[in-house]
């Protein structure tokens, strides 16, 4: 349900908006390209280290988010993803099938699906984050001092307005040390 208040509360006239900017001339076509192009080879080793498994980039995504966020709600990743639950679904019974991860029935409700990486999902995820952080890491040093922060501002204001809270929320909770149980 709260998906349908979400797509209701967004308003129509984006489309209007962007065909007004374009017949006023103010396309940025060479960054829309780029954004691609930078796409493209930022998924590009990832998705030829999924390729030999069958996996796609929506295996990607949900091992990224269910390795940042240890005992996730399947509710919560659908809402960061934005995919159906039937698309979540088929990608995540791969991902328990090929044990890189692991669903568990909630504590206080056992409706409840958590989710969590095994060690063979964190490793992978590790992995795709090394070569991330790698490519990161290069661009930012040729463009020089203060490109990190500028980058982050960017992205940032490229996130719908109302979604950046909750985003920034997410990032912070996943950079927190996780709990380490008592023995």
């Amino acid at each position: 349900m709260a998906d349908i208040t979400h797509l209701s509360e967004t308003p129509l006239p984006r489309r209007t908006e962007g065909r007004d900017a374009i017949e006023a001339g103010e396309t940025h076509v060479d960054l829309i390209e780029l954004f691609f192009f930078a796409y493209r080879d930022f998924v590009g080793d990832p998705d030829e280290i999924l390729s030999s498994f069958g996996f796609g980039r929506a295996h990607h995504r949900v091992l990224h988010f269910v390795n940042r966020n240890p005992g996730m709600r399947v509710t919560d990743l659908l809402d960061i993803l934005r995919i159906t639950k039937q698309s979540l679904g088929r990608v995540l019974r791969e991902l328990v099938d090929e044990g890189f991860v692991e669903s568990r029935a909630g504590s206080a409700d056992r409706r409840q699906r958590l989710l969590y990486p095994t060690a063979k999902g964190a490793a992978l995820a590790r992995e795709f984050m090394g070569l991330q952080s790698q490519r990161i890491a290069k661009a930012l040093e040729q463009c020089g001092p203060g490109a990190e922060e500028a980058a982050r501002r960017f992205l940032v204001a490229m996130i719908d307005t109302e979604d950046r809270a909750a985003v920034e929320r997410l990032i912070e909770r996943a950079q927190l040390p996780a709990a380490t149980p008592s023995a």
